[in-house]
């Protein structure tokens, strides 16, 4: 069943534009309320955070109205992370959990991302039936079955406490200062809070939203914020989450940047000398640089890759029975604490490793020697499709020839906004250079050519 609606990670777009605007969103809410209120009685729940855009309260509304009436009962959190969503579906026994965000995009997007009442994110098949109905148009329930909507007030509390529960039990973190960048965004109260709780001194970024300075030159997305201010204040680790908290970009000591492949591969280590690390096995996706292959194969651990996506992540983590995974961008999975990637949990992964070792960020963030990696982003137009292009194809063989045994290239458009994404890897920086850059150039000419037709 084909997909118009959903992308990688549910529905994503520019607020009041097609397909994210107030009346698509009712629409949604009306075909998901169908779908999970399927014997018609009033007993179903759906749980609905949102992170701190202007155009959430436009998105809460909407789709309130159209779950309740289609007879659901709607529990409103406010702004909590992503992961809060998830773990609050499952413990508030909802049939399905929305998360109203956009994630790492400005301000100006928005999304709708959905959880099944297993706490995971809906299968690409109940995605594609809920758009189905959306289509189809829903009929309303009966005057007397609309359901109703009520505001939970203690969602963020309740997974602060799920989120302290994770750290090492009897360990605190007295005496490290942490740089904690909220990205103006859903975890603006409960991030800082979890860590000044647990006995650390933390030094606040971005927890100052206004509707519109979510990601704005800060986050996982913009860390220089975060580097400088960890370098200024003397702190022993920086954590960068995304809009959402679902992400995490760490800094070390020095103000250095570690990514998500360096974050998995020092939880890889440590879990598998614990004996922890489920079928030896990390699951990551295509993106992820070859250094962090060879640095789990050297210890015997094996990396499974997926297509880019947490949700394919963790597809692929519950059918191995693997519990560690995650993305180069900070995604990082832990299936025995959460059912989502979860940025701040992932820091306090970190921070337990420091004070379990005495070892500083920048030793335990620096677990291999990363291969040289070179991505470019080509923005084109609505209804484009330059990969499709005969001069893009021979420009992508061309580069595969070049680079056949010496790296590896990867051609993909994002399936959260309107990119042809350009990755390749190989020692050899100048070739790296050149192939990437001949293949940027035929998709940018095809995009030209196609928007002068």
């Amino acid at each position: 069943m084909s997909r118009k609606l959903f992308g990688t990670d549910g529905v994503r777009g520019t607020a009041n534009a097609w397909p994210m605007t107030a009346e698509m969103a009712l629409r949604i809410g009306a075909a998901a309320g169908r779908y999970f209120r399927n014997d018609g009685s009033n007993g179903h729940r759906v749980v609905i955070g949102k992170d701190t855009r202007l155009s959430g309260y436009m998105f809460e509304n909407a789709l309130t109205a159209g779950l309740t009436s289609t007879g659901m009962n709607v529990l409103l959190l406010g702004p909590v992370p992503t992961p809060a969503v998830g773990l609050l579906t499952i413990s508030m026994r909802a049939d399905v959990g929305i998360m109203i965000s956009a994630s790492h995009n400005p301000h100006r997007d928005n999304g709708i991302k959905f959880f099944g009442p297993d706490g995971f994110k809906l299968s690409d098949e109940a995605e594609a039936e809920i758009e189905a109905l959306v289509e189809q148009g829903v009929e309303p329930t009966r005057a007397d079955n609309i359901g109703r909507a009520k505001r939970v007030d203690d969602g963020r509390f309740r997974y602060m406490e799920r989120l302290k529960g994770t750290f090492p039990h009897g360990r605190r973190l007295d005496g490290l200062k942490v740089v904690i960048d909220c990205a103006n965004g859903a975890a603006y109260k409960v991030a800082p809070d979890v860590l000044w709780e647990l006995g650390a001194t933390v030094v606040p970024v971005g927890t100052t939203p206004n509707g519109t300075n979510i990601n704005e030159g800060c986050g996982s997305t913009a860390p220089h914020t975060a580097a400088e201010t960890v370098v200024a204040h003397g702190a022993d680790l920086g954590i960068c989450l995304d809009g959402d908290a679902d992400r995490v970009i760490l800094i070390d000591e020095n103000g250095e940047v570690a990514d998500g492949d360096q974050l998995m591969a020092l939880m890889a280590a440590r879990w598998a000398d614990q004996g922890r690390l489920a079928g030896g096995t990390l699951v990551a996706t295509v993106m992820s640089n070859l250094g962090l292959e060879r640095f789990l194969a050297g210890r015997g651990l094996r990396l499974e890759r997926t297509a880019v996506g947490d949700r394919y992540v963790v597809e692929a983590m519950r059918a191995g029975g693997w519990n560690l995974g995650g993305e180069q961008s900070g995604h990082i999975v832990m299936t025995d604490y959460a059912t989502t990637g979860d940025g701040l949990l992932a820091g306090l992964q970190v921070l337990a490793a420091m004070i379990e070792t005495g070892l500083p960020a920048s030793r335990l963030l620096r677990q291999f020697d990363t291969v040289p990696q070179l991505l470019r982003n080509v923005r084109y137009a609505a209804g484009q499709q330059p990969l499709a292009a005969p001069t893009v194809a021979q420009a992508i063989e061309g580069a595969k020839a070049r680079l056949n045994g010496h790296g590896r290239l990867l051609i993909r458009k994002s399936g959260t906004e309107p990119l042809i994404r350009v990755m390749a890897e190989c020692e050899d920086e100048s070739l790296l250079s050149e192939v990437v850059g001949e293949v940027v150039e035929a998709v940018e000419q095809a995009a030209l050519v196609r928007a002068a037709e």
